[in-house]
């Protein structure tokens, strides 16, 4: 069914049906109630593209996912990112255009955007210390939402992120509580800022009880398997090798489970294991019982997040800035347990 046909059954002009269905102020109450219910009884979908060109808008919402040598940002967290987000978009009747990109297009992306009038707004993924998108995208003037938070001035644009460092901070204090006193970190790469903040967290867990930071049991880098497992090998290999590990993903942890085992040591008893856990729609930590002790964080629940806020900000330009800081949480599995006795 069509604007014209709704408004032949109901008797009105489709002016009013669509300043009804629109919300338009000088609309009667009862005229609009009167057409909200005829739209439901005969299942009146309004064109989202026809709406668009009247409200000047794309009805689309950006992300440029960079093809990079330093940090891979296709992966099961973006994945699960834009299924959460998709679902507001399409609730709201906005598409997604993805733009793919080497690292050195990427702010010729965002100016392509705003040249061609193609998004309405941007999600900003993966951001480092004092990202240069955020500045780039102010003066273009499009409304952005990053996910995650980049440094210093976080109260001047908009974002959603996890407390990284509380995170890490209290999963370090768990190990510590259960007597471990050589803890390995491996973290994703520092350059970004929520590494940056897991570090310190950890390392301020580690001065509060009064243990010096190790720069031999920290490592960093892209979180993939490969680089846990070779890693989490260095450092058990050492004269005096770590009791535990705390490790910012999934895959990372894999690399370093296979480590442990390879040293002839078991998970849980010799060496423990606390991991960051995205809670990835295909890579679980395990059904009932967690595999991993983890500090958890619905990665999905952020895209949720994030494209809320977006669509907000689009419908009220004039919005303060928000921040939504998300507390993770420690789920107690099977990968951790006592300090081993010396011998």
């Amino acid at each position: 069914m069509n604007l014209k046909e709704l408004a032949g059954i109901l008797g009105l002009s489709q002016t009013t049906v669509s300043r009804a269905l629109n919300g338009y102020p000088e609309v009667r109450e009862a005229t609009r109630k009167r057409v909200m219910e005829a739209a439901n009884i005969h299942n009146y979908k309004p064109d989202m593209r026809a709406k668009g060109l009247a409200t000047g808008r794309s009805m689309a919402i950006g992300h440029v996912v960079p093809l990079s040598t330093q940090h891979e940002m296709v992966n099961p967290v973006f994945a699960d990112f834009i299924a959460g987000a998709g679902e507001i978009y399409s609730d709201n009747g906005y598409d997604i255009l993805l733009s793919v990109v080497a690292d050195v297009d990427e702010e010729n992306a965002y100016r392509k955007f705003r040249s061609g009038r193609s998004v309405d707004g941007v999600i900003i993924h993966g951001p480092h210390a004092e990202d240069p998108r955020i500045a780039l995208l102010t003066e273009l003037n499009i409304p952005f939402v990053v996910h995650g938070r980049a440094g210093d001035n976080e109260d001047r644009y908009n974002w959603v992120d996890v407390n990284n460092r509380h995170s890490f901070l209290r999963a370090t204090e768990f190990l510590l509580d259960l007597g471990h006193k050589r803890i390995g970190l491996l973290n994703g790469l520092e350059s970004m800022d929520f590494a940056r903040r897991r570090r310190e967290g950890y390392a301020a867990a580690l001065l509060a009880r009064d243990i010096p930071i190790d720069p031999d049991l920290m490592a960093a880098g892209e979180m993939t398997e490969e680089l846990g497992f070779r890693n989490a090998k260095r450092m058990l290999a050492e004269s005096a090798p770590p009791t535990a590990f705390l490790v910012s993903s999934m895959s990372m942890a894999i690399g370093a489970r296979r480590a442990i085992s390879d040293a002839g040591k078991t998970l849980g008893r010799d060496v423990s294991v606390v991991i960051h856990d995205d809670d990835l729609s295909y890579l679980k930590n395990g059904s009932n019982i967690p595999i991993f002790t983890a500090a958890r964080s619905p990665v999905r629940q952020a895209g949720r997040l994030c494209a809320e806020m977006l669509l907000e900000i689009i419908a009220n330009p004039d919005t303060e800035y928000r921040n939504v800081l998300l507390e993770s949480e420690l789920m107690v599995g099977m990968s951790t347990g006592p300090a081993p006795k010396q011998d």
